[in-house]
């Protein structure tokens, strides 16, 4: 989907987003030859543990720019986090999901869900919620601890994926630093 100019200049603006955000300066230009995306999230790390993670499944403004306001966001409204200071800059790296469409699924059917491959969300009424594909590989998950997880993030049972809860997948262009 991107090609490797593409994922280095989204990964830049992403960087370039959070160090400018931090430092009250001025956002970085935005490049104009990217496709379009479904979805965009961006990841921050610090020494290897999660430091802000936030995106959106529409991108309506652009793939670029939704990577702008997504790093920007994951950098200071990530409400798991206080917003990153100035003297942690150096020791972020920061990921790039670009996010493919969603598909509704049946979660108990068989081979609905490939793990590392699939993303999740999970939604019933007004709460929804998603975990990126590769969470579910970092946490060493089955697809049923996935199913479990991915319903908690979205504020609902554990089990909500067996009584009701829509489930759908997604797949993720995912890349970083």
């Amino acid at each position: 989907m991107l090609s490797e100019s593409q994922k280095a200049a989204l990964l830049s603006l992403a960087r370039q987003s959070v160090i400018a955000t931090i430092a009250r300066s001025a956002l970085p230009p935005l490049p104009v030859d990217l496709p379009d995306a479904s979805g965009a999230f961006v990841t921050i790390k610090r020494r290897g543990a999660l430091r802000g993670c936030l995106g959106t499944l529409q991108c309506q403004r652009g793939l670029a720019a939704e990577v702008v306001r997504c790093a920007a966001d994951a950098a200071t409204e990530d409400p798991r986090f206080p917003p990153v200071s100035p003297d942690e800059l150096s020791d972020l790296a920061v990921e790039v999901s670009v996010l493919g469409p969603l598909e509704p699924i049946d979660p108990m059917a068989r081979d609905a869900i490939v793990i590392g491959r699939h993303g999740l969300v999970a939604e019933q009424g007004f709460r929804r919620g998603l975990l990126l594909p590769q969470v579910a590989t970092e946490w060493d998950w089955t697809v049923e601890q996935f199913l479990r997880q991915t319903c908690l993030k979205a504020g609902l049972a554990p089990d909500a994926w067996q009584h009701g809860a829509r489930i759908s997948r997604f797949e993720a262009e995912v890349f970083g630093d």
